[in-house]
C-alpha cells in the first residue's frame, strides 16, 4: 500500500492520518510534541466543533470524548450599547449538538490512538532540509503544521488574502466555576458578545484535562482596549485582566464570573495572526512537491469558529481525493485539484469570516432581525455548521434584505 507522510499532529493531520489507516494506507505522522508534552503544555486553541465535523469523527471512531464533553445545543448573540447595556440579546438552537474538547487532551489521545491502530509516529521537529531528505521515502508528503519554517514553502495567494496584518488581538482563558446565563439557564450555548468598535467576547462550554469548563475568548480590534496583551502577563494576571475587561465591556457576562478560576496554570493564551490563503503546492530544494492542508493553506481569523471545522473538512476532502486516485501519481496537478476541491467549501467559510471582521451595514440588520424572527436566527446559526448555506442569502445586501422582508411579511399574515 502507498506510503504517506503527514507533518503536523493537529486536528487536520491526525484526522487524515487516522482515516487513511482505516483505508489500508501506510502512514507516518511527525509530531513536534509527545502526548505527555501536549497534556502538560499550554492551551492551543478555542475550538468548537459543529455537527458535520463531529459526524466525520464518529465515522472513523475518533469521538473518544463525546460522552464527557458538554453538549452545546445553542448559540446566543448579545450586542453592547453605548451605555454598556445590551441592545440585542437572543439565543437560537444549533440543530445538531456541538462540542469543544481541549486540543491538549484531544491531540494527545489521537496520537496514542494512531499508534494503537498501526500508524508510525516520529516525535521530532522538522526543517525544510530534513523534509528534503525524507520526501523520497514516501509517495505523498502532506504538510499540516500551520506554524514554523515549513509554512514558508507555500506562497501567499493575494487574490484570496485581503489582509496583511492581524485583524484581532486574541486572548484566551480556560476556567472552572463560571455560572449559567440566568436568562437562559437551561441552554448550553456558545455566547457571542459583540462590542462595536471594541471587539468580541466568546464564551464556549468545553472539556479540558480536569473536566468540563468554559473558555473565555476575547477578540480585540487592533489598537483598542482589548489589544493589551503585549506584556504577556502570567496566568493569574491574565485571567484578572480578562475579568476586568469583561466587567467593563460585557457586564452581563461578568455577573456569572464570581467563581471563575483557571483550570490549570497553562490555561491562558494571547497572540494574533494574519488571515491568509496560500497556494497549496510547495517545492522542496531537491525538487519534490509537497501538499499543504488546513491552516497551512487557509488560515481564517477565529471570529466565526471555523478553524477546527475547516481542518475537519479539509481532512475529509483530502481523504476522498487520495482514495479516489488509486495508484495514479500524486503529482502537482493532482495536488492543485485536491486543494481546489476543498476550496469549494473553504471559500465560503473564508468569505463569512472576513465579512464578520468588518461587517457591512446589512449584517447588523440581519442580527437585529434575528431577535424578532426565530427563522432568521436559526438560519444564521446554521452557518456555523455549514458556511456554504450563507451564500444563498447572507453576503449580498439586496438579497439579505429581500429575505428579511419576506420573513417579516410571513409573520404579519
Amino acid at each position: 500500500m502507498r506510503k504517506v507522510l503527514i507533518v503536523g499532529a493537529g486536528q487536520a493531520g491526525l484526522q487524515l492520518g487516522l482515516s487513511l489507516l482505516a483505508h489500508g494506507y501506510t502512514v507516518t505522522i511527525m509530531s513536534a510534541r509527545t502526548p505527555e508534552e501536549l497534556r502538560s503544555g499550554r492551551v492551543m486553541s478555542t475550538q468548537c466543533m459543529f455537527g458535520p465535523a463531529l459526524e466525520k469523527e464518529r465515522e472513523y471512531e475518533l469521538n473518544l470524548w463525546e460522552e464527557d464533553a458538554p453538549k452545546i445545543t445553542g448559540l446566543g448573540l448579545s450586542v453592547a450599547g453605548p451605555a454598556g447595556d445590551r441592545v440585542l440579546d437572543w439565543v437560537a438552537p444549533t440543530g445538531e449538538i456541538a462540542q469543544s474538547v481541549d486540543q491538549r487532551l484531544k491531540m494527545a489521545g489521537w496520537l496514542e490512538l494512531f499508534e494503537d491502530r498501526g500508524g508510525t509516529v516520529v516525535f521530532h521537529g522538522v526543517t525544510t532540509s530534513d523534509l528534503d531528505a525524507l520526501a523520497r521515502l514516501y509517495d505523498l508528503v502532506v504538510i499540516a503544521a500551520g506554524k514554523g519554517e515549513l509554512v514558508q514553502l507555500f506562497d501567499r495567494d493575494p487574490a484570496h488574502s485581503p489582509f496583511t496584518s492581524p485583524q484581532r488581538a486574541l486572548s484566551v482563558a480556560y476556567v472552572h466555576g463560571l455560572g449559567p446565563r440566568p436568562e437562559h439557564p437551561e441552554t448550553t450555548a456558545v455566547r457571542f458578545n459583540a462590542m462595536p468598535g471594541v471587539g468580541e467576547l466568546f464564551v464556549i462550554p468545553g472539556l479540558t484535562l480536569s473536566g468540563p469548563c468554559d473558555i473565555l475568548f476575547f477578540e480585540g480590534i487592533p489598537g483598542g482596549p482589548l489589544d493589551c496583551w503585549q506584556d504577556r502577563p502570567g496566568p493569574q494576571d491574565h485571567l484578572s485582566r480578562m475579568l476586568e475587561l469583561i466587567r467593563q465591556y460585557v457586564p452581563w457576562e461578568y455577573a456569572r464570573c464570581a467563581g471563575a478560576e483557571l483550570t490549570d496554570d497553562r490555561a491562558t493564551l494571547a497572540g494574533g495572526y494574519t488571515p491568509v490563503v496560500r497556494r497549496p503546492v510547495g517545492e522542496l530544494p531537491g525538487g519534490a512537491r509537497v501538499l499543504g492542508m488546513a491552516d497551512v493553506v487557509v488560515a481564517n481569523d477565529p471570529i466565526t469558529g471555523q478553524g477546527s471545522n475547516n481542518a475537519s473538512r479539509c481532512a475529509a476532502s483530502y481523504l476522498d481525493s487520495i482514495v479516489e486516485l488509486g495508484d495514479q501519481p500524486f503529482d502537482q496537478e493532482w495536488m492543485q485539484q485536491t486543494f481546489d476541491r476543498y476550496w469549494v467549501e473553504a471559500r465560503h467559510a473564508t468569505s463569512w469570516t472576513n465579512t464578520m471582521l468588518h461587517p457591512p451595514e446589512h449584517v447588523p440588520e440581519i442580527l437585529g432581525a434575528a431577535a424578532q424572527a426565530p427563522a432568521v436566527a436559526a438560519r444564521f446559526v446554521a452557518g456555523f455548521s455549514d458556511p456554504t448555506s450563507l451564500q444563498e442569502w447572507f453576503f449580498d445586501a439586496d438579497t439579505a434584505r429581500s429575505y428579511l422582508a419576506s420573513v417579516t411579511a410571513s409573520q404579519s399574515v
